[in-house]
């Protein structure tokens, strides 16, 4: 019998083609969660980040800007803004590519597993969407039903690698069996923890990296709307569009509902100050 073995992506300019994290800072907003001028600081550092991928200090303000930002923030308001506002935001930017990828691994008998330093409250919905069940991903601490602003575990950079090497552990993977993806230097340690690591729409740095290594490069340019990849037409596109739609109703009812409480309650401190 062959190794079992896993196919590791990340998700960031691999999977999809803006910043996860990023892209719902709208519906964010939308739920009183963000002022305008935040989602104008992060509509600027998504653009920045799409022009010219991101570095280890860019990714790490990045990160103690969101953790800060986030500190207050009621848990169950977010996960319904990113459940109502899913397919809007992700359907569009899913590269047809990786698509391609996730199922063919599947196919294969591989598990698929997404490798994201966003939330996992973001990165955990946009798998199920893909179909991938298993992700690494950043956990944030909680209490009393909202972040403190901490974080638990921060899947980022060799973070990442040791996470992986742990989950393969548990499941038995031989990881020079395994197959890993992904577009920036900051991924190296979890490239190199694999006997078949590739580079997508790498950044300058993993490109040359790749190339002393020979490691192959993958370009990833079609984004593709999933609706059409799933079958919109099919029973079982039908299906699942249907449950996603009733999600996002009721994410919606729920998410208007504390807006409008939050809104009333006079004198309260807004969770996000500009």
């Amino acid at each position: 019998m062959s190794p079992r073995s896993a196919a590791f992506f990340d998700l960031d300019k691999t999977i999809i083609a803006r910043s996860s994290a990023l892209a719902f800072s709208k519906p964010f907003f939308e739920g009183g969660l963000l002022t305008r001028r935040a989602v104008l600081r992060s509509a600027y550092a998504n653009f920045m980040f799409g022009l010219n991928g991101a570095d280890h200090d860019q990714l790490e303000k990045m990160r103690q800007q969101m953790t800060s930002l986030i500190a207050g923030w009621d848990v169950e308001v977010v996960r319904d803004a990113v459940r109502r506002t899913l397919r809007d935001v992700i359907d569009p930017i899913v590269y047809a590519e990786a698509v391609d990828l996730v199922q063919h691994h599947q196919r294969a008998g591989r598990d698929v597993v997404i490798v994201s330093a966003s939330g996992s409250e973001v990165v955990g919905p946009v798998g199920e969407l893909l179909g991938v069940h298993d992700v690494i991903a950043t956990r944030l601490v909680e209490r009393d039903g909202r972040y403190t602003g901490e974080v638990d575990f921060y899947a980022y950079g060799p973070h990442k690698a040791t996470a992986m090497r742990r989950l393969a552990e548990e499941r038995g993977y031989d990881l020079d069996a395994c197959f890993a993806y992904s577009d920036s230097e900051t991924d190296v340690p979890m490239l190199e923890a694999v006997g078949h690591p590739f580079a997508v729409n790498p950044d300058k740095a993993l490109r040359r990296i790749a190339a002393e290594r020979e490691w192959p490069v993958l370009v990833f340019d079609r984004p593709v709307a999933l609706r059409s990849r799933l079958g919109l037409h099919s029973t079982t596109g039908r299906a699942f569009w249907a449950l996603v739609g009733a999600g996002a109703a009721a994410g919606t009812a729920l998410l208007v509902q504390r807006g409008l409480r939050t809104r009333r309650r006079p004198g309260r401190r807004p969770l996000v100050r500009s």
